[in-house]
């Protein structure tokens, strides 16, 4: 009977979905250094970008150190080392607020390791744990809520149909992938409805004000294509260049990177918006 019971928790465990598989990443320090190496931080931003379509409950970032050094000396280097992490998680947009551990544990002994060579074991030790536990799957009830709740696209193309100057819109559904100025492919299709409209009312003058998240001290993301901090500004120029492209007159718009300045809370991804500012409203061509 017990045996029974084991298989049937199995089953409703692999088919429902009812345990998430936690993600680890191991980022690698030079001797005495919390600055991340070239190659690690290569390493890392390709771990941060299988995040981009997870939902994340939590996020544990541990420092550690090798057996050398006194054990202050020790604990100091390897909180150094997770803070270093952290930030570098913050410059990608993602949220301060699902790290929930950013410790320094410190020195690892030689032993934790199976390996005989004891400067690559030193090497192996002198890193950074990251594991990113995902949240586990809404029931579809729940999903059906949510859609229902969302701000429908169409309630900004009447607000741009009739704005005047000085409104500012919100583009509520254009959403962009994690670190990068594009869209998300389900968002293009809404984006070319705006670009329609805004086409056709082609008495109002306007900004194109980019937007983004999870970053500290009001800074901008690190765009990870050109490896630029002005994600903020590229996500307003993809907008202004598919505007263009959609036959927007460009003299009639201009764009502007406001890096974080201006979170709306809640949802990070609403953060990483693009939205509009009506500067001038004069006669139709």
């Amino acid at each position: 009977m017990n045996k029974l019971l084991v298989l049937i928790l199995l089953i409703l465990n692999s088919v429902f979905g009812f345990s998430q598989k936690e993600l680890k990443h191991e980022v690698y320090f030079d001797t005495d250094k919390y600055v991340v190496p070239p190659t690690e931080e290569n390493r890392l931003l390709l771990f941060i970008s299988t995040l981009n379509d997870l939902d994340i409950e939590s996020i544990s970032i541990f420092g550690f150190c090798d057996d050398r050094g006194a054990d202050n000396y020790n604990l100091k280097l390897s909180q150094q080392r997770a803070d270093a992490i952290k930030v570098i998680f913050s410059n990608n947009e993602i949220s301060e607020d699902l790290i929930t551990n950013v410790d320094g544990k410190g020195e690892i002994l030689l032993k934790i390791v199976e390996e005989k060579d004891i400067l690559k074991i030193r090497g192996l030790n002198r890193k950074v744990e990251i594991i990113v536990k995902p949240k586990p799957p809404k029931p579809k009830e729940d999903l059906l809520a949510m859609n229902s709740s969302e701000p429908k696209e169409k309630d900004v193309i009447d607000l741009i149909r009739e704005s005047s100057k000085g409104d500012k819109i919100v583009f509520n559904n254009i959403l962009f992938k994690t670190g990068y100025a594009a869209v998300v492919p389900a968002s293009k299709k809404t984006l070319e409805e705006i670009a329609k409209v805004l086409a056709e009312r082609d008495d109002i003058y306007f900004t194109i004000q980019g937007h983004v998240c999870c970053t500290q001290y009001t800074r901008d993301a690190v765009d990870r294509r050109t490896k630029q901090r002005n994600l903020s500004e590229a996500r307003a120029k993809y907008v202004y260049d598919y505007f263009v492209k959609k036959g927007v007159d460009p003299k009639r718009m201009r764009h502007l990177g406001m890096r974080r300045k201006f979170p709306l809370g809640g949802d990070p991804k609403f953060d990483r918006r693009v939205e509009i500012l009506i500067t001038y409203v004069g006669n139709a061509n």
